[in-house]
């Protein structure tokens, strides 16, 4: 059975995925100077929304559409060339296993789980659990689209005192790309993995590596 709740269940920020501890990669652009307001923000969310946002909606979608998980999590390592990064992905989507079986039960999330002991690529894993809830392909897509960009507004508000007025009025004026980019992603779901978009944010990648290096840090990533 096909529930919309279900989504929104799933996209809350409180759901224990524990995607709460990172910033996808704004606490290094702030420390860099490339994030310093709103303005900012914006640019750097649509950048990441177009890269790794498109990227890991995609690989969602298509485990939500009944693509092979363990196929997709080969081509999630494939397409996260930054070890940092990699080891984040596979942290978050085995907090959100946990938390996923807890919530939605099924054989699909308890064999992956069980045939990646120290966890799948967080896009992966949520797209079995949209599966799981009764979600589409869409639905995934929608729910990592707005993850990537959702954490690091949440992050930068922290970060610079922002005002979160502002940082919501950011998400709220990225809602039609966030639409598109979902939309891309859930037909190439349809074409196989081959088809899967594979576009990289290159700075993205240094800054992980560099910031997993800090002493002293606020966020995980």
């Amino acid at each position: 059975m096909t529930t919309r709740a279900a989504l929104l269940v799933l996209a809350d920020g409180r759901f224990p995925a524990g995607g709460h501890a990172h910033s996808g990669g704004a606490e290094p652009a702030v420390k860099a100077g490339r994030i310093r307001n709103a303005e900012d923000l914006a640019d750097f969310c649509l950048g990441r929304l177009h890269t790794t946002g498109l990227t890991s909606a995609a690989l969602a979608a298509a485990a939500a559409h009944g693509l092979d998980p363990l196929a997709l999590d080969e081509a999630a390592d494939a397409r996260t060339p930054s070890p940092a990064l990699r080891n984040v992905a596979r942290k978050l989507g085995r907090q959100l296993m946990r938390a996923a079986r807890a919530t939605w039960p099924s054989a699909e999330l308890a064999a992956l789980a069980e045939a990646r002991p120290r966890g799948a690529h967080q896009p992966v894993v949520l797209g079995l659990t949209a599966r799981a809830a009764g979600l589409d392909a869409a639905d995934a897509a929608h729910c990592v689209a707005y993850e990537a960009v959702s954490g690091p507004a949440t992050a930068v508000v922290r970060l610079l005192s922002l005002d979160p007025f502002e940082a919501t009025a950011v998400l709220a004026r990225l809602a039609p790309a966030l639409d598109r980019v979902a939309e891309q992603a859930a037909e190439a779901a349809r074409h196989g993995i081959d088809a899967l978009p594979a576009p990289s944010a290159p700075l993205l990648d240094i800054s992980a590596e560099a910031h997993a290096a800090w002493p002293v840090r606020l966020f995980a990533s």
